[in-house]
C-alpha cells in the first residue's frame, strides 16, 4: 500500500496520516487484539472527548485506504491494522526513497549520503556494505 499525501512539513505518523488518523493507528499498532470502534473512541477520550461517528468515519476511511481491516463479529465489527507499524514505516520509506530516486536521480543519492555523515557514522559503515552487496550481485 502506498500512501499518496507525504507531509514534508510534519513528522513520525504524521508524514502520512492526519492528527486523528494516527492517533488511531497507533492506538491499533499498540493493541495485539483487533478492536471495536467503540474501544478506540474510549482510548482516544482519554486525551478529550471525540464523537463516535467521527472515529467511525475516520476508520472506515483507513480501511477504504488499505490500512485496516473490517471484520464482521458478532453485531459489531472489528478493526485492526493490514500491516504492523514497522513494516508500514519499511514500505513507505522504500516508496519515498523510489520516488525520489526516480524523480531526482543522482541528486537524491547524493543528499541521502551527505545527511547520512550528519546523522548516524554507522550508517555509512551499512551503506557500504550495501553496496558491495549489490555489486557483488550484478
Amino acid at each position: 500500500m502506498k500512501m499518496h499525501n507525504f507531509k514534508y512539513e510534519g513528522s513520525g505518523l504524521n508524514r502520512f496520516f492526519g492528527p486523528l488518523e494516527a492517533k488511531i493507528m497507533e492506538i491499533l499498532w499498540t493493541t495485539t487484539a483487533a478492536l471495536t470502534i467503540k474501544e478506540v473512541q474510549a482510548k482516544l477520550d482519554q486525551d478529550k472527548v471525540m464523537n463516535f461517528n467521527t472515529v467511525m468515519t475516520v476508520m472506515n476511511r483507513l480501511v477504504d485506504k488499505g490500512i485496516l481491516q473490517k471484520n464482521s463479529v458478532a453485531r459489531s465489527f472489528m478493526y485492526k491494522p493490514v500491516v504492523t507499524r514497522d513494516v508500514f514505516m519499511e514500505t513507505q520509506s522504500k516508496e519515498l526513497t523510489f520516488d525520489l530516486i526516480e524523480e531526482f536521480g543522482s541528486l537524491a543519492v547524493t543528499h541521502m549520503v551527505d545527511a547520512l555523515d550528519k546523522v548516524d557514522p554507522d550508517l555509512l559503515d551499512k551503506l557500504e556494505l550495501k553496496i558491495k552487496e549489490l555489486k557483488k550481485d550484478r
